[in-house]
C-alpha cells in the first residue's frame, strides 16, 4: 500500500476519494503540520512508498508550468549558529528523495515577493514550497521511499497568492493525470 499525501484538500480536488492501492493523507500547510501528520500516519501503518503531490511556486523563470519530480530539498528560512542561510543547527542542510529531480526550497511562509525570490534564486532551487523538506525528512526517519511531485502554480513573486488560488484546480488536474500515467491508477 502507498500513501498519497498533499498539504491541502484542494490539491487533491481532481483525485477520486478512493484510489486503488493508496491511502490518502492531507497534512495541512507548513513544515510543522506536515511533520506531525506524516509521522502519525507512519506510526500507525507501514507503507511501501509515500507519494506527495501538490503545488509550488517557480523561482526559475524558465521552468515549464507542468509537474516536476523533486530530487532534493532544503530549508530557505533557517540559519545555523554562524548565520549561514539554509543551514539548520541540527537538521541536515539538504534531504533527498534518492531520485533525479529538481531542487526545491522549503519554508514556512508562502513566497509571493520578488525580493524574497531573488534571495532564494542563487541557491539553485527551481521551486519553492512549504512542506517538501519535512515530508522527505520524515520519510527518511521511517526508512520509507518517497517521491514528490509538484505542479507549478505561480511565479512566487508579486501577486502569487492570487495566481495560486486560481491555479490550484488546474494543478490538481495535472497532478492527477501525472499520477495516472506514472502509477496506472
Amino acid at each position: 500500500m502507498k500513501l498519497l499525501v498533499a498539504a491541502l484538500a484542494s490539491e487533491l480536488s481532481a483525485f477520486p476519494e478512493e484510489l486503488e492501492g493508496f491511502d490518502r493523507l492531507v497534512t495541512g500547510p507548513g513544515k510543522l503540520q506536515a511533520t506531525y501528520a506524516l509521522t502519525r500516519a507512519l506510526d500507525a501503518k507501514t507503507y511501501d512508498e509515500i507519494v506527495v503531490v501538490g503545488t509550488a511556486g517557480a523561482i526559475d523563470p524558465g521552468l515549464e508550468a507542468t509537474v516536476h519530480e523533486i530530487g532534493t530539498a532544503f530549508q530557505h528560512d533557517v540559519t545555523d549558529l554562524d548565520g549561514v542561510a539554509g543551514q539548520h543547527v541540527s537538521l541536515p542542510a539538504r534531504v533527498s528523495t534518492g531520485r533525479d529531480g529538481v531542487l526545491i526550497a522549503t519554508g514556512d511562509h508562502f513566497v509571493e515577493d520578488a525580493e524574497v525570490t531573488a534571495v532564494i534564486r542563487p541557491s539553485g532551487a527551481a521551486l519553492v514550497d512549504m512542506e517538501t523538506y519535512a515530508y522527505i525528512w520524515v520519510a527518511e526517519q521511517f526508512g520509507v521511499p518517497i517521491r514528490v511531485f509538484r505542479a507549478v502554480s505561480d511565479q512566487a513573486e508579486d501577486g502569487a497568492l492570487t495566481d495560486w488560488r486560481e491555479a490550484v484546480a488546474r494543478c490538481s488536474v495535472q497532478l492527477r493525470d501525472f499520477i495516472r500515467s506514472e502509477y496506472g491508477v
